[in-house]
């Protein structure tokens, strides 16, 4: 679990909550369904005019990874890479098809079955590189779409104020109506921002981060496959992949590489 995000959520509306009741308000009082209506409603609405529905069904499942983000550990990939290259020079490539059944990450997996069927090294290369960059591309947009989504959000809560403002104006005369009409354009705002800048925007900028993670561990995934193919030293190999981390991971290559 994301524990980092899962606080940010948690402490950031309690921190919202706390500073109602600090200013001598009621909690109750920021609730209005109307304006949840113009701003989530509406802000939805205008995302299904720009993605098929099917994308937007998927933010649920995106929504689920930021929480629970996949295991993605460079540093046993390395040491695992490392002993496949041993292995290999040992006893041959053909040796690592009994390894394959026992290995959790697919994309390893479909870059070791590759070169266990001989295939062309440059063919090898293009099928994991175009995977990668697909994944990429199809994170993006999930991306951007909450990007968008954080646009509109406050968009639709000026929207909302201006409905509000509307009605405030037809009804001057009808002092028992102007406090909730009031209410409606100033909380409107309210709502577009916290969704926006509490929620939104901070899960797209997570999302961005877990897809550069991938991208990092599936590179270090390739140059490996491509290494043993090639047949070098498990040193070389190692020192290749070692590149691909930063400071912090290679230290901790060492810390495991001494247990």
């Amino acid at each position: 679990m994301n524990i980092g995000l899962v606080i940010g959520l948690v402490a950031g509306f309690a921190t919202l909550i706390f500073g109602i009741i600090v200013a001598g308000g009621n909690v109750l009082m920021f609730w209005d369904a109307p304006s949840v209506i113009v701003t989530f409603g509406g802000g939805w609405c205008a995302l299904m005019v720009s993605y098929p529905l099917t994308k937007l069904m998927a933010m649920p499942t995106y929504m689920r990874i930021a929480v629970f983000p996949p295991s993605l550990n460079p540093v046993e990939l390395i040491v695992t890479l490392v002993q496949f290259s041993e292995k290999s020079r040992r006893e041959g490539l053909l040796a690592l098809e009994d390894d394959l059944d026992a290995l959790d990450e697919p994309f390893l997996k479909k870059g070791l079955q590759l070169v266990v069927d001989g295939t062309d090294p440059e063919l090898v290369r293009v099928i994991l590189e175009t995977d990668i960059d697909e994944m990429a591309e199809r994170h993006g947009v999930n991306k951007k779409i909450f990007d968008d989504f954080a646009g509109l959000a406050p968009s639709f809560g000026m929207i909302g104020t201006l409905m509000g403002l509307v009605l405030l104006l037809a009804n001057l005369s009808d002092k028992s109506m102007v406090g909730p009409y009031l209410s409606v354009a100033l909380i409107t705002t309210l709502y577009g921002a916290i969704l926006a800048y509490l929620v939104l925007t901070p899960m797209a900028t997570n999302l961005d981060s877990l897809t550069g993670e991938e991208i990092l561990f599936k590179s270090v995934a390739v140059m490996g496959v491509l290494s043993i193919q090639a047949g070098d030293n498990p040193r070389i190999l190692k020192e290749k992949l070692v590149s691909f981390l930063p400071p912090v991971m290679r230290a901790d290559l060492v810390d495991e590489k001494g247990e």
